[in-house]
C-alpha cells in the first residue's frame, strides 16, 4: 500500500469556516482527497454570526438616520418604525442561502462534507461525535474562536454577539460591555436602530490597539450620534429584577437595562478537540502554536485562523489557508505577510485603517510625518448632520513611504481597500501628492493633503 493510500484522506479539515472552507476546497483541486467536519451551519463566525449579519444590521441601522437627514434634501414623510421581527427574519433567510452556496462550494471542489463534532484520536485519526473514524495524512484545525464572558455574579443573565442577532424582543435599553471593536460596533448598531445604549469600558479610551486620535475622533462622535460611553467603569455584579436586569457597578451606581451584552474578548475554540491531550502546545489563552508554516508541534497537525489568534479577520484566515494549502499540495512558493493588512470597523462613523498608528510609526521610523484633515463632508452641508470626517496620513521621512492610512467617516472601509493596495505596494507621498482627486468626493481628500 502507497503512503498516501494508507490514510482515507489527505487532509483532513476540522471546522468549516472562512480558513478551514477555503483549504479544504482549495486542496481538493489539486487533487487531493479531501475531507471537512463541521457540526455547526458552514461559513464558521463570519457568516452566521459575525461579519455578514453584523454588516446587515449596519447597513439596517443608518436607514434611521438616511431618513431623518432627507428632509434636508426636501423629502417630506412620517418617521418610519423598525420591525425588528422582518429584519431578523431576512437575515435568517440569507444567511441560511450562504450556508448552501458553501455546501455547494464543497460539492463543486469535491470535497467530501461530515456532519459532526470531531475529536483528535491521535496525529493521524479523527473521531465524530457519532462514533465514526477517518484517518488521514494531514489533519487542519481551524475551529475559530468563541465570545468569552468574565465571571462577574450574575453572567449567566448576559449575552455575547452570539445572541445579540436573534434575540426574542428588541432590547430598548442595551448596556454594552467592552471597548473593542465588537462592543463598539454593536453599540453603534443598536443606537442606530432605536435602543438607548449605555456603554461601558474599564480602561480610559475605546478601540485599544488603533491610531489614539482616530479613538479619540470615533468615541466624540459615538457620543455625539447617542451612544452613552462611559470608561474607567466596570460591572460588579448582576441581578434579575422585575423592572428588568439590575448592573451594579463597581463605583456602586446602579444601572437597569434589557440585555446585556458581553463584548469582552474572544477566546480560541479548542474544548473538546483532544489536541492537547495529544501533546499539541497552546498559548496561555488556548491558541494553538504554530510555526511560520502553520505546522502544531505535533508535524502532521496543522492549525490557522481565529484558533491560533494571530489576526482575527476573514480574509486573513482565508491568505493562511492559501499558502497552507501551497505548501502540502502545491509548489511551496506562496508567503504571508502580516504587515499592512487593512482592516474597518462598522461603527458609526465607520473606521477605515491600513498601517502603523502614530504611536507605532514614531516607535519603528523614529523620524514621521502627520497630515491629518477633520471637516464636514458635502452631503451634510444640507442634510442637517453634524457627522464630521477625520482622515490621517503617516509618512515616514527617510523613505518618504506612506506607512499608515487612518479614515473616521461614511464609507472609510470602501476608501481604504484601494488606498491599501497603493500602501501594501509601498507609494511614497510624492506618488500621492501627484495624483489627481476625484471631485467632490470624500476620498479625494487623501492627495490633497499638504499641510
Amino acid at each position: 500500500m502507497s503512503e498516501q493510500n494508507k490514510f482515507d484522506f489527505d487532509l483532513f479539515v476540522i471546522g468549516a469556516g472562512s480558513g478551514g472552507v477555503r483549504a479544504a476546497r482549495m486542496a481538493a483541486q489539486t487533487g487531493a482527497r479531501v475531507a471537512a467536519a463541521e457540526g455547526a451551519p458552514l461559513g464558521g463566525t463570519c457568516v452566521n454570526l459575525g461579519c455578514i449579519p453584523k454588516k446587515l444590521y449596519s447597513y439596517a441601522a443608518h436607514y434611521a438616520e438616511a431618513f431623518e437627514e432627507s428632509h434636508g434634501y426636501g423629502w417630506e414623510g412620517e418617521k418610519p418604525v423598525l420591525n425588528w421581527e422582518t429584519l431578523k427574519q431576512r437575515r435568517a433567510t440569507e444567511i441560511s442561502r450562504l450556508n448552501g452556496v458553501y455546501e455547494n462550494l464543497f460539492k463543486g471542489a469535491g470535497v467530501e462534507l461530515v456532519r459532526g463534532w470531531a475529536k483528535l484520536q491521535d496525529p493521524h485519526t479523527v473521531q465524530l461525535d457519532n462514533g465514526q473514524t477517518y484517518t488521514a495524512k494531514h489533519i487542519l484545525i481551524a475551529t475559530g474562536g468563541k465570545p468569552t464572558v468574565p465571571d462577574v455574579p450574575g453572567k449567566e443573565h448576559v449575552i455575547t454577539s452570539n445572541e445579540i442577532f436573534d434575540l426574542p424582543e428588541f432590547p430598548q435599553r442595551l448596556l454594552v460591555v467592552g471597548g473593542g471593536y465588537i462592543a463598539s460596533e454593536f453599540a453603534s448598531i443598536f443606537n442606530g436602530l432605536g435602543s438607548t445604549v449605555i456603554q461601558l469600558y474599564r480602561s480610559e479610551q475605546i478601540l485599544r490597539g488603533f491610531d489614539r486620535e482616530v479613538r479619540d475622533f470615533v468615541a466624540d462622535e459615538m457620543r455625539k450620534a447617542g451612544v452613552d460611553i462611559r470608561v474607567n467603569a466596570n460591572i460588579a455584579s448582576i441581578e434579575k429584577t422585575m423592572e428588568g436586569l439590575k448592573a451594579t457597578l463597581e463605583d456602586g451606581s446602579v444601572l437597569v437595562a434589557d440585555q446585556i451584552l458581553y463584548a469582552t474578548g474572544r477566546a480560541p475554540n479548542i474544548s473538546g478537540l483532544g489536541f492537547e491531550e495529544l501533546g499539541g502546545e497552546t498559548a496561555k489563552n488556548g491558541a494553538i502554536k504554530v510555526n511560520e508554516r502553520y505546522q502544531t508541534t505535533i508535524p502532521s497537525i496543522f492549525a490557522l485562523g481565529d484558533v491560533t489568534d494571530r489576526i482575527q479577520l476573514t480574509p486573513v484566515a482565508l491568505a493562511e489557508a492559501m499558502v497552507l494549502v501551497d505548501d502540502l499540495f502545491g509548489k511551496n512558493q506562496k508567503k504571508m505577510s502580516y504587515e499592512y493588512i487593512p482592516t474597518a470597523v462598522f461603527t458609526h462613523p465607520n473606521i477605515g485603517t491600513v498601517g502603523y498608528s502614530e504611536e507605532q510609526a514614531w516607535e519603528k521610523f523614529g523620524d514621521i510625518r502627520v497630515f491629518r484633515s477633520e471637516f464636514r463632508q458635502l452631503k451634510h452641508t444640507l442634510s442637517g448632520s453634524s457627522a464630521r470626517v477625520f482622515m490621517k496620513l503617516i509618512v515616514d521621512v527617510a523613505t518618504d513611504k506612506v506607512v499608515g492610512m487612518h479614515m473616521a467617516g461614511e464609507d472609510a472601509g470602501e476608501i481604504i481597500q484601494g488606498f491599501a493596495v497603493a500602501v501594501k505596494a509601498g507609494v511614497t507621498k510624492a506618488g500621492f501628492d501627484s495624483t489627481i482627486g476625484i471631485h467632490p468626493t470624500t476620498a479625494e481628500e487623501f492627495v490633497t493633503m499638504r499641510g
